[in-house]
Order: C-alpha cells, then sequence, then structure tokens
C-alpha cells in the first residue's frame, strides 16, 4: 500500500506572550498514513494531536521538518483535504443542503450539481428525506451527519476529522462511528482521527498511532487486525487485548502530562 500522507520530523512551536522561549507542540514527530487506510490518533491531553491535523490540513505551517501528500509539500489548505471539527460550524441560515453545497458554490460547481451532488452526499450519511431542515431542526448527530456530507460533497482525498463525535451521548456515537466505516468502506478515502477515546481508536481504525505527552511524537503504531468485524465487535476478546496495549502504551504519558500541568499550575513550568 502506497504512503499518502509522509510525516518527516516535523517540529510545532508557538510563541507566548511574555515569556522568552517558545511552546513546543510537536517535536521530532515522524508518520505515514498509507493510501485509503483509516488511521486514529490517541494521547494525552495537549500533546499536540490537533496541532498535527492543522498541519496536515494546512492550516499552519512547521517550525521544522515537512508534510507531504502524495509526494507533494502541504503550503496551506486544498481540496485534497476536507476537514470534520468537534464543534459542526454549519450555517445556522442555512438547510442542510444549502451547507452541504457551500464549499461547491466556492469551487464554482453549477447550481443543479450542487444540489444533485447535496442530495447525494446527505444519503450516504443517512440523512435522505432531511435536505431541508435548518441545523436548529436536528439532532446534534444529524448536524455532524451534515458536516461530514459537506466535507465528503468536493470529494477530498483524504479526511481529517478532530474529535468529531466528543460532544455526543454513546448511542449516537456509536452510531456515527458504524455510518462512518460505511462511508470509508465504500468510498475509499484516507482518514486520520483524532479522538480521546480508546475504545473508538481501536473500533475505527486500521492502524492506532499512540503520542506520547507534550512536545508530542509518535511513540508507537499497533497495528489493528480482527478476523471478522460481524457481530458485537467491542465484546471480542482481541478488542480487549488492543485495548490494553494501547492503555499500556498511553499511561505514562498521561501521567507525564498531567505532571506538567501541576508543574505549569504552581508556576515552575
Amino acid at each position: 500500500m502506497s504512503v499518502k500522507i509522509d510525516i518527516r520530523n516535523v517540529r510545532k512551536e508557538f510563541r507566548i506572550r511574555d515569556t522568552r522561549e517558545p511552546f513546543t507542540a510537536l517535536a521530532g514527530t515522524d508518520l505515514d498514513v498509507r493510501e485509503g487506510e483509516f488511521l486514529t490518533l490517541v494521547g494525552p491531553s495537549g500533546c499536540g494531536k490537533s496541532t498535527l491535523l492543522d498541519l496536515i490540513g494546512g492550516l499552519t505551517e512547521p517550525s521544522g521538518g515537512e508534510i507531504l501528500i502524495d509526494g507533494m509539500p502541504v503550503s496551506g489548505p486544498g481540496l485534497d483535504r476536507g476537514v470534520v471539527f468537534q464543534q459542526y460550524a454549519l450555517f445556522p441560515w442555512r438547510t442542510a443542503r444549502a451547507n452541504v453545497e457551500f464549499g461547491l458554490e466556492a469551487k464554482g460547481v453549477p447550481r443543479a450539481e450542487r444540489a444533485e451532488r447535496a442530495r447525494h452526499h446527505l444519503d450516504l450519511v443517512g440523512l435522505g428525506g432531511f435536505e431541508e431542515r435548518y441545523p436548529h431542526e436536528l439532532s446534534g448527530g444529524m448536524r455532524q451527519r451534515v458536516a461530514i456530507a459537506r466535507s465528503l460533497a468536493f470529494d477530498p482525498d483524504v479526511l481529517l476529522m478532530d474529535e468529531p463525535f466528543a460532544a455526543l451521548d454513546a448511542q449516537p456515537r456509536e452510531s456515527l462511528q458504524e455510518e462512518l466505516l460505511r462511508i470509508w468502506e465504500k468510498t475509499g478515502k484516507t482518514v486520520v482521527f483524532i479522538t480521546h477515546g480508546i475504545d473508538e481508536a481501536v473500533y475505527l481504525g486500521q492502524r492506532v498511532a499512540v503520542m506520547t505527552s507534550r512536545p508530542g511524537r509518535i511513540k508507537e503504531i499497533v497495528e489493528v487486525d480482527f478476523d471478522t468485524r460481524e457481530g458485537d465487535l467491542r465484546a471480542a476478546p482481541a478488542f480487549g487485548e488492543y485495548r490494553h496495549h494501547v492503555w499500556t502504551l498511553l499511561r505514562d504519558e498521561v501521567a507525564a502530562a498531567r505532571e506538567q500541568e501541576r508543574k505549569v499550575a504552581v508556576g515552575h513550568g
């Protein structure tokens, strides 16, 4: 399987007001994301997961190293990448269909084609019949489906997802996890998915990339390979084994992140 995203020795620093030393979010981060794979990314709070996703999306630039997509350096946002954030970021004055059409308008897609593509992608995420509903008329899970449809509508090669289900209750979250896997299997997109949930990471990912505490880098990549995905996967013995392994990798990093927070709180960070 060929490499789609190549992250090479990436470093990201931020200048903080009233301090001499820069804040280092990422240091020496290396990661390959394969063409068409679903990769999940986990790590302790503040380890730089979202920063790394922003760098892949071209929303910010690395302080060192480089990120390549299809062998070309990332130099800014592009239509080859779609981004789904935790907050839905829908326009409240636009219907579900019109929200999905927004990116297509900017791309100059003709009106009739925009409407057809919007309907197709709303159907794809299970929202057929809800095209003319406004965001306030939809549940949280449905609004997140609209956000996913909007990101898919302009047909990006890569889908970047930053804890998109974190604000949802357990039942709609698990439903959307299953829906997302179905969409991924159908479309063949390359997906990078950030989550705080180990269960979610193992359930969704073909591989789980575990990050260290700040400054973040990749500690280990866990290959997830189930014999079958039929039935209740979360109850399978292999699921528990993968979950335990990922948690073992994370445990020391979470402790280190808490110690960093403690030092900052008492003025020694």
